[in-house]
């Protein structure tokens, strides 16, 4: 993936400093006429920001403008800036990178203004749903969100502006993100142990589950176990284990049917965790959870609800090291 830098509070002190000087000029009269002229024009062939009202001292205030109106000067008639990803891509980076800042329901309202102003061209709606789902919905994506995909997902399904391939794409995207969602009680399904003998998720008894699909002989796999392993936090979580009441359970779930090199792989599995698979193939089967990559990590608390969804070891440790 392209490294496209953070670039929009830059642009935006640039910005300021070019009002300021242009003040010192002019009327506060006349300053005010020409941002409001600046902030409805379009510049062709490149990105430029909106400008923020001076009214607007507020951090939260200034954030959600910003939000509502980052597209504003933007031409999405058009097509040459789907090739310049310097310009669009760039823009479209800084632009997901104000959105944690404004509140749940005005991200929502942006992203589906941001939508709409891209349906002035078809190819150009195109492009921008690439988009999306490349830094909200790709496993390897740094920005992956689902929480901030769904409402654009939600349109896209109804967009008569896309081919019904890309329909049918989004279709698919959608239904697994509005599965195991944060909050929301994570689905059951059997695991099977090496001895033969079958459990249900929701029969574990835990405070929490830490839940990992993952492939025997994966490398990423076997980093990600390493660390888990080597975790701070979650070791102190798993030290508070005890006959009466467990803290952490560490569940593995190989989700494929080619269980030879999964016994062969089991003498190097961390011990105290539990070790299973997925017998007859059940997650796959019914789709039950959403595994774009290899290690996937969920974890869950006492009644299974979703803590935390395809999510980092980073965000792992942090949750225990300030909940615990």
């Amino acid at each position: 993936m392209k490294d496209f830098t953070f670039t929009f509070l830059i642009m935006a002190i640039a910005l300021t400093v070019m009002i300021s000087c242009s003040s010192s000029k002019k009327t506060q009269s006349e300053t005010r006429t020409e941002i409001a002229d600046i902030r409805q024009t379009i510049v062709p062939d490149t990105f430029i920001m909106p400008v923020i009202p001076d009214a607007l001292t507020n951090p939260d205030e200034r954030a959600k403008y910003l939000s509502l109106h980052f597209w504003d000067r933007f031409d999405f008639a058009d097509r040459k800036l789907i090739e310049r990803p310097e310009i669009t891509e760039q823009a479209f980076v800084d632009y997901i990178n104000i959105l944690p800042y404004v509140s749940k329901e005005d991200a929502d309202k942006s992203l589906l203004y941001t939508l709409e102003k891209a349906a002035t061209d078809t190819l150009f709606y195109r492009h921008v749903a690439s988009l999306f789902d490349k830094y909200f919905y790709d496993a390897n994506s740094p920005f992956r969100n689902e929480e901030f995909y769904l409402p654009v997902l939600q349109q896209l399904v109804q967009s008569p502006l896309l081919p019904e391939e890309e329909v049918s794409r989004y279709s698919f995207q959608l239904d697994m993100t509005l599965k195991n969602r944060i909050g929301q009680k994570a689905n059951d399904f059997h695991y099977t142990l090496e001895s033969g003998l079958t459990f249900s998720l929701y029969e574990l008894r835990s405070e929490y589950t830490l839940l990992m699909f993952s492939n025997p002989g994966c490398p990423t796999c076997e980093a990600v176990m390493t660390q888990l392993s080597n975790s701070k936090p979650l070791s102190d979580a798993l030290a508070m284990n005890t006959t009466s009441r467990t803290m952490l359970t560490i569940l593995t779930l190989y989700p494929d049917n080619d269980l030879t090199e999964w016994y062969a792989h089991l003498p190097q599995m961390p011990e105290k965790w539990i070790h299973a698979y997925d017998k007859g193939m059940e997650i796959t089967q019914k789709r039950l959870y959403d595994i774009k990559a290899i290690p996937t990590l969920y974890l869950l608390d006492r009644d299974k609800k979703v803590v935390l969804k395809d999510t980092s070891i980073e965000a792992i440790e942090s949750f225990f090291s300030v909940t615990h």
